[in-house]
């Protein structure tokens, strides 16, 4: 049989498509329903319509989802699920397919006979996707036909009609952003993969895959990027794929059980780093701010952790306890529930707010858990050893923390003394922190800045890498111990730590995470020199802020500064040619001096230190005219995976990833 074939008689039809009206104020302020008008935004797109497909799968009528970047740039999506309804809606007098597309909140999500639970529960998904594309086209194959309808800007102006015959059966979604809404409309194939990768993973057995079609993107060998994600192992095989370049303790934990139609899935297993990575999905939705699932699962974890180790006499008696910060040291974890109505913050679904679910998880955690434990005594007295490390360290970090406290208290103040800081009385959104390398460069810095709302914070050298130490070591580093205080709002998590019932401390270790109210500094800006171990520099401070600082990057608080590589100059005129940007050189050489360049200064600066206070002022620091990066995190799990194989401990996956990728190396130091 054709995997197209139609094989599900079910009744699936017009009058089942549930409406709540309006689709002009999409386009009005798109923003507020995919979240923004930029590279996000756009990707966003692509997630409404495939999660379309995926709720297809959910439901038991779909295998494949095949995505395609078009040859034209636009987007592809073929399921082969049941077809959106084509027969007429009695309410709307229009097609089914046309009611679903054009009409907000006009889906089948809305009837549980259709979708016992969805991700695009909002029903707004396909048709905000119209209201934004300049072109979308919907195909069905259904009852033996081919149909066709298309739109522009979430209007109709071909209606639907039958194009052929067929012997297939499913959706397919071709759809071109509007230039007019969005600031880009080139796709991205990894933001993209990323995505398909990881849906596949958390159904298991569905088989996506990819293709770039874009001349653009013919790679070396003369072929097109192209991928297919399946993975019978679900969720055990996403975990094995976070820690990928970790040395875990064991196989991953698999935890699959329903309790009241809901159904659950985790997966999780402990390795040699000392940060938990947990990741949760509702229904397919990766709920970045956790919610009810997550606490049901942090709750349990710890509970079952304390008592395996009572009960087995690694622990004398109950006076020594594990915190939840302490057990979820090292942890990988991913966690899929499945829930018929969720309750999310937003069409964004950051959050899971259902209340039943917490105890639910916590039942279902703690019973499979402890058995697990139960039946394997050797690996999990390793993760009781590894969980009593992380309360050792995380009591030296706390006097750690109490020192830091005294000291500071003892000379008046807490900021570093070799902070340079900005005038006071300036909205601390309006100003800005250099984080310098050396003190020639502080030097300059201090003399070129602007003192009424710019800071310097000078560093001696590479600081701590962060990736390869506990708290305890890194809070005894003069250097993050300047940088903490300089930047006011602490290191860790927001949340505390609940570990039998009670709240008992957390953060990391020390009672006092990180407060974004506390943030001394609008923007933070990593300066160091244009080479290697500028590089370097900046990637041992990007990584010290995506592990114990995340929520800066998250909020778009944390930048690079791209001094420049090249001074072209001839007279009293002077151009800077800036990384990235280097055939600029040669041109400006001949643009002031001819063809054989004759008077013509060319100054490569190998450092800060090398420039002037006016020339950083110019190049780096002046608003008007520097050149600075806004680092993001599109993708927790990604950039995780990142910044352990570039800093962690395991060597080949770092030497292929630099074999790999070595052709795109500029700017190498001699």
């Amino acid at each position: 049989m054709n995997e197209f074939e139609e094989v599900n008689k079910e009744t699936y039809s017009a009058d089942t498509i549930t409406v709540l009206k309006g689709l002009e104020a999409v386009r009005m302020r798109p923003a507020m329903y995919i979240g923004d008008i930029g590279t996000r935004g756009l990707h966003h797109l692509v997630n409404e319509v495939v999660d379309n497909s995926i709720d297809e799968a959910l439901a038991g009528h779909c295998t494949r989802v095949d995505v395609e970047i078009t040859q034209d740039g636009g987007i592809s999506v073929l399921d082969n699920g049941r077809g959106i309804p084509v027969d007429l809606h009695k309410e709307e007098n229009k097609p089914g397919v046309e009611v679903a597309m054009t009409i907000l909140h006009a889906g089948g999500k809305f009837d549980k006979g259709n979708y016992k639970v969805s991700g695009g529960l909002h029903g707004v998904g396909v048709s905000c996707v119209n209201a934004l594309s300049k072109q979308m086209i919907t195909e069905v194959y259904k009852h033996g036909k081919h149909y066709r309808i298309e739109f522009e800007k979430g209007k109709t102006v071909k209606n639907l009609e039958i194009v052929g015959e067929s012997n297939i059966r499913g959706t397919r979604q071709t759809f071109y952003p509007d230039p007019e809404i969005f600031e880009t409309t080139v796709y991205n194939y990894e933001t993209i993969a990323h995505r398909l990768r990881v849906l596949a993973f958390l159904n298991k057995g569905l088989l996506i895959t990819l293709k770039d079609n874009r001349q653009s993107s013919v790679k070396e060998d003369g072929t097109l990027p192209s991928d297919e994600f399946i993975y019978e192992g679900g969720l055990v095989e996403f975990v094995k794929y976070i820690d990928e370049n970790k040395k875990s303790i064991g196989e991953p934990i698999y935890i699959e059980k329903t309790i009241d139609d809901y159904p659950l899935e985790v997966a999780l297993s402990w390795n040699d780093t000392y940060r938990e990575n947990i990741e949760s999905y509702v229904n397919n939705i990766h709920t970045i701010e956790g919610g009810t699932h997550e606490e049901g699962f942090k709750s349990a974890l710890t509970r079952v952790i304390n008592k395996y180790a009572l009960d087995s006499k690694i622990f004398k008696n109950d006076k020594m306890k594990l915190s939840g910060s302490d057990v979820r040291e090292g942890l990988t974890a991913v966690i899929s529930i499945k829930v018929m109505e969720p309750q999310f913050e937003g069409q964004t679904k950051t959050k899971l707010g259902n209340g039943e679910i917490t105890g639910i998880v916590q039942s279902v955690v703690y019973e499979k858990l402890l058995e697990w434990m139960d039946e394997n005594p050797r690996i999990a007295r390793m993760i009781v050893d590894k969980c009593t490390e992380a309360l050792r360290a995380r009591e030296a970090a706390r006097k750690a923390k109490d020192m830091i406290r005294r000291k500071s208290a003892f000379e008046g103040g807490s900021m570093p003394a070799k902070l340079y800081d900005c005038m006071k009385g300036t909205n601390p959104m309006d100003c800005e922190l250099f984080i310098v390398e050396g003190d020639s460069a502080g030097g300059s810095a201090v003399d070129g800045r602007d003192i009424k709302y710019q800071a310097i914070l000078p560093l001696r050298g590479k600081i701590l890498n962060v990736e390869k130490a506990r708290l305890d070591k890194m809070l005894a580093n003069e250097e993050i111990k300047s940088l903490i205080n300089a930047i006011g709002t602490g290191i860790g998590e927001n949340e505390a730590d609940y570990p039998n019932g009670t709240n008992n401390e957390g953060n990391g270790g020390g009672g006092d995470g990180f407060a974004l109210e506390k943030l001394r500094y609008g923007k933070i800006i990593c300066m160091a020199d244009a080479d290697v171990d500028g590089a370097h520099i900046s990637t041992l401070l990007l990584t010290f802020f995506f592990r114990y600082m995340p929520e800066l990057i998250k909020r778009g608080h944390v930048f690079i500064a791209m001094p420049p590589l090249y001074k072209v100059s001839k007279g009293k005129v002077s151009h800077y040619v800036y990384p990235g940007n280097e055939e600029l050189k040669d041109s400006l050489v001949a643009e002031l001096g001819g063809e054989d360049g004759k008077g013509v200064q060319v100054q490569r600066y190998k450092g800060l230190g090398e420039m002037n206070p006016e020339q950083l002022k110019d190049t780096t620091l002046d608003p008007e005219k520097r050149v600075i990066k806004k680092i993001n995190i599109e993708d927790a799990v990604e950039a995780d995976r990142i910044f352990t194989m570039l800093m962690g401990d395991e060597v080949p996956p770092r030497k292929d990833f630099i074999i790999e990728r070595c052709h795109f190396a500029q700017n190498i130091d001699a």
